[in-house]
């Protein structure tokens, strides 16, 4: 699977252990690579726009709280993140609302929590036929307005 991948100077580290785990992943990164701070709404924003362009199947952001990178994030039409830190929310970003960019905060989860979510999110999949399809769908007709 091929993977944008961004991060603010809090997710460097989370990052790094992430490009070395699933290295059976082509991984497109997007930056930050050191720890000074950074503008993480520009990381987000291409991060987006990779996944929305179809150029990547997914995406991963971290930064503090993760909440700042998917609010940025979803801005991009055809940009769908979640802030996830646990497995329930994690399962469902995709099940329920076929996320696409997956957000977690370095400052909320420990790094092995954030492998175990990555490893668990990778290979779901939205099911187009689900009770939650008609939801999904009224928020793609959402971007259109």
């Amino acid at each position: 699977m091929k993977i944008a991948i961004g991060n603010d100077q809090h997710g460097l580290a989370y990052k790094q252990m992430l490009l070395s785990t699933f290295a059976e992943h082509e991984f497109v990164d997007m930056g930050s690579y050191d720890t000074q701070a950074v503008s993480y709404p520009a990381i987000a924003e291409a991060v987006a726009r990779k996944v929305a362009s179809g150029a990547c199947e997914r995406g991963i952001l971290i930064c503090g709280t993760g909440i700042g990178m998917a609010m940025a994030a979803n801005k991009i039409k055809g940009a769908y993140a979640a802030v996830c830190h646990d497995i329930y929310s994690t399962q469902r970003s995709i099940l329920s609302n076929d996320a696409n960019i997956l957000c977690m905060g370095a400052l909320v989860i420990g790094q092995k929590t954030a492998e175990e979510l990555v490893r668990l999110w990778l290979p779901l999949r939205f099911d187009p036929s689900s009770p939650s399809a008609a939801k999904v769908a009224q928020l793609r007709q959402m971007e259109e307005v």
